[in-house]
């Protein structure tokens, strides 16, 4: 059905679509010589498949490249307006009138890689066979300038989010004094975005969504980070009054050799400084603190739904339908296409779960080489000639497995962004940045063969399934060390004469008598320092590097086309046709920023998620995370920003309303969060041990209050006996027995809750750990408790987005309605009075055809007026 003007005159076709300056597609290719040979056959058919399509291409050499610019005719974008118009999910509106550049590169983009030739060969094979070298939507000068100005820099860190990736206008804060409005948009600016939107028009909805996401993240952010410094600052006020502290400091015990042979007794007054650090992240204000921060997670994801409802429905997209989307651009590229059928085998999901779980199973064992690495560095550096790595060989080791961690990490979840020469160069410039370029990239190629195992129906699905696979991934990469550190370490080592070895030669590693809270801390802290400094320095010097060689050797081709048409280039009117020369130039300086994929963008989300999965998990651990993750944000929104404007070429457009499975991902995430913090609280920390003593066993034990301090004795309490005496004390040799200070002991100490006769587990060890379960399951019913309440709190989309949908959806049932009337009314009244073209019986009958003909239009419009 066409669409009826106010005069009651039926429009066959939309209105004229605009005419863009630019191709909407390049296509680049080597010259081949040689025109016999099959790469340039299978060249040559494509472009002609292309040309029976109705689609323009212009094709200019330049020396050993050829460039092919691509211009879809209007007749497509019609189809595509039309089919979008009478589609019951993509929100039609009555004002989109004109089909701007990102639709139109995204439906080009559909069509030039759904076009097979005759072999049956895609663009996407015909890359792989090097048929084309690069395939890109080019960058549109004026709109890159402005976003350059206003949003790509550095100084710009104070200015909103242009989240259409055009333009915004920022909101003004009038209302508060003047300096604490400078406070809130010095807050608010870095990293959260302006409503006033003029269009959405260069990166599309899903690059969009991606720094409207980052940004609600950043902004939310603030609360954790500020009450994480209130807690680090509450472990650092008592500092130095803490009994604990001065038990530790002033303490006289004989500790137990912490390896075998070399390893001597040592006096626990040694480490004061550790046990220092270890009260500073294992207090009690932790525990309130995890509890936030697994309620900060629910909020999070329920505050974000509701703020990505606001702008979607401003966006017309609220009930846009991936698939229907995808009908769509297959009858506008093809009329008789048949849809692809949804599949599903058992036999295939099997055998994923089976190369899954082989997967998972091998990130793991990378975690056991971690931990035989981390005993055998302590019991080599126990044995060194330097007297401060012997004292200090296991803490070293420690240190040391956390930064091998990294490396692996490094290794195993680069998702490589393809550039070409000279990036190499820049990364051999740092070892860690070697080992990464030089890696098989194995969490990513494992993903992209499960998926190819899978047969997924559509591009969509496929990265649905990449995603999740690649995180899980990445996930156990990241965290199988940190677990082991947080709920094994110090806990399956044994006691003096039933030690625990790894070959029967090498003893596991054991917590300091403070804890081994501040190892998971140590652990936390290098990872999430190096990921977050040495990524962001190379993830933007790499580019640059990249883009500086690129633009040396254009330079030439640059100054021989800076006197043709340049000025006119920028104040070109609709239509104007440029010179081949300006054609060239324009393509060369897109062909020679870096390259970009489908997944450029899924890197972004998933080096985001990965920081969320550290900022929650382990928060009890290190609550300075959150603060480390929203300094890093405010960077990394600028520096993602400035890479996709002007170090990196246009990202395809692409039309979605959410953020996908990454939703998904997140809940799972912020569930995890919930028992990670409850276990690290209940079983990692000394909290519910300190617990126990003060209310049973200490000074304050049966309600007495006496004039010392309830947890003086602590210490000494959580100690157990081993005496050289007993036979079943063979570790030790006569020299490990003798201090420092030359002096012979019979006895040492070592943490646990053991009888210094037989050495078996106390009463108090089963009352603790009887009160560590019933308190991590408390802890997890009430965080889940407040979870639940939260979420039925806080509505998924504001009242006011549900009436402005409600509203659309009614006036566009209207417009309809209207639409049938009018046209119902015109085809009556041409079959009362058909125009006859003779005679002066003609003439009069025309005449009156076209009164009737203008007070129908009248009523068509009254009718339209009160049906609206």
């Amino acid at each position: 059905m066409g669409v009826v003007r106010e005069n009651g005159n039926e429009q066959t076709s939309f209105p004229p679509l605009h005419t863009p300056l630019s191709y909407d597609y390049v296509l680049v290719a080597k010259t081949i010589e040689n025109q016999q040979r099959e790469a340039f056959k299978k060249q040559i058919e494509y472009i002609e498949e292309l040309k029976k399509k109705n689609i323009k291409v212009t094709k200019i050499i330049n020396d050993d490249l050829v460039f092919y610019g691509i211009q879809a005719p209007k007749e497509i974008f019609e189809k595509y307006r039309y089919l979008l118009k009478v589609s019951d999910a993509c929100n039609w509106s009555s004002d989109q009138n004109t089909v701007p550049l990102s639709t139109r590169i995204r439906i080009v983009h559909f069509i030039l890689t759904h076009t097979p030739i005759h072999s049956g060969e895609s663009l996407r094979d015909l890359m792989k066979m090097k048929v084309f070298e690069a395939r890109f939507c080019l960058h549109e000068k004026k709109k890159q300038k402005e976003l350059k100005e206003s949003w790509a820099r550095w100084t710009a860190c104070l200015q909103g989010q242009p989240i259409t990736a055009v333009r915004l206008r920022p909101r003004r804060i009038t209302t508060l004094p003047f300096s604490v409005a400078i406070i809130a948009a010095l807050l608010f600016f870095c990293c959260e975005v302006a409503a006033g939107v003029r269009r959405r028009n260069y990166f599309g909805e899903k690059v969009a969504l991606y720094y409207l996401w980052l940004g609600w993240y950043t902004y939310l952010l603030i609360p954790p980070a500020l009450i994480g410094v209130i807690v680090f600052l509450y472990g650092l006020a008592f500092f130095n009054s803490s009994p604990l502290i001065k038990e530790v400091c002033d303490a006289d015990t004989v500790m137990c050799p912490l390896c075998d042979r070399r390893c001597k007794v040592w006096q626990l007054s040694d480490t004061c400084t550790y046990a220092k650090v270890s009260l500073l992240f294992d207090n009690n204000g932790t525990v309130l603190f995890a509890m936030f921060m697994a309620v900060w997670a629910t909020l999070f994801l329920e505050f974000w739904k509701r703020h990505r409802a606001s702008y979607v429905c401003e966006w017309k997209v609220s009930d846009w339908c991936e698939e229907e989307e995808e009908l769509i651009l297959e009858i506008v590229n093809n009329v008789n296409c048949q849809p692809k059928k949804y599949k599903h085998s058992y036999l295939r999901s099997t055998l994923v779960l089976i190369c899954v779980t082989a997967m998972i199973l091998v990130i793991i064992g990378l975690t056991h080489a971690l931990v035989v690495f981390r005993v055998i560095a302590a019991a080599l550096l126990a044995k060194g000639s330097w007297e401060f790595l012997t004292n200090h060989s296991n803490t070293g080791a420690m240190m040391l497995g956390a930064v091998l961690h990294y490396l692996i990490i490094t290794v195993m979840t680069r998702v490589r962004r393809q550039q070409r020469q000279g990036l190499g160069l820049l990364s051999a410039a740092s070892s860690l940045t070697l080992i990464s370029s030089l890696s098989l990239q194995i969490n990513r190629i494992v993903a992209m063969k499960l998926c190819e195992i899978e047969e997924t129906r559509s591009f969509a699905a496929t990265e649905k399934s990449f995603t999740v696979k690649m995180f899980t991934f990445q996930f156990f990469t990241y965290f199988s060390s940190l677990f082991y550190v947080a709920f094994f370490l110090g806990r399956i080592n044994g006691h003096p004469g039933g030690y625990v070895r790894i070959a029967g030669k090498w003893r596991l590693e054991e917590c300091h008598p403070s804890g081994c809270l501040t190892d998971l801390f140590i652990q936390m802290a290098i990872i999430m320092v190096l990921k977050q400094t040495i990524s962001n320095i190379f993830e933007f010097t790499g580019p640059w590097f990249h883009r500086w060689l690129r633009r040396r050797r254009t330079q030439k081709l640059q100054r021989k086309c800076a006197h043709c048409y340049l000025k006119d280039e920028q104040e070109a009117k609709d239509g104007d046709e440029l010179c081949d020369n300006c054609k060239l130039r324009n393509w060369l300086s897109n062909y020679r920023l870096n390259n970009v994929d489908s997944f450029s963008l899924f890197n972004e989300f998933l080096e985001m998620v990965i920081q969320f999965s550290f900022t929650t998990i382990f928060v009890a651990a290190f609550p300075l995370a959150p603060l480390l993750a929203l300094i890093n944000n405010v960077i990394e929104i600028r520096l993602d920003a400035i890479k996709m404007v002007t170090l990196e070429r246009r990202l395809v457009p692409k039309k979605t309303n959410d953020i996908g499975v990454w939703i998904n991902v997140l809940e799972a995430i912020g569930v995890l969060a919930v028992i990670a913090n409850g276990l690290v609280i209940g079983v990692s920390s000394d909290f519910i041990p300190r617990l126990v003593y003060r209310y049973l066993y200490g000074p304050c034990a049966n309600g007495t209050v006496p004039d010392i301090d309830c947890m003086t004795g602590y210490i000494n309490n959580s100690l157990s006996i081993a005496r050289m005496g007993d036979h079943n004390i063979l570790e030790f040799s006569p020299n490990q027995m003798v201090t420092a200070g030359g002096l012979n002991v019979s006895h040492c100490s070592y943490k646990d809750h053991r009888s210094n006769e037989d050495y078996s587990l106390t009463p108090q060890f089963w009352l603790i750990s009887a009160v560590r379960f019933a308190f991590v399951i408390l802890f997890e019913h009430i965080v889940v408790i407040f979870k639940f309440v939260a979420a039925w709190f806080v509505p998924s989309a504001p009242m006011q987005v549900k009436n402005d949908r409600l509203f659309d959806k009614l006036n566009r049932l209207k417009e309809e309605l209207s639409e049938v009337v009018c046209s119902a009314l015109k085809l009556l009244d041409r079959r009362r009075d058909p125009a006859l073209d003779h005679g002066s019986v003609g003439f009069r009958r025309r005449a009156r055809t076209r009164t009737r003909s203008s007070r129908l239009s009248s009523k068509c419009t009254d009718e339209m007026t009160i049906v609206q």
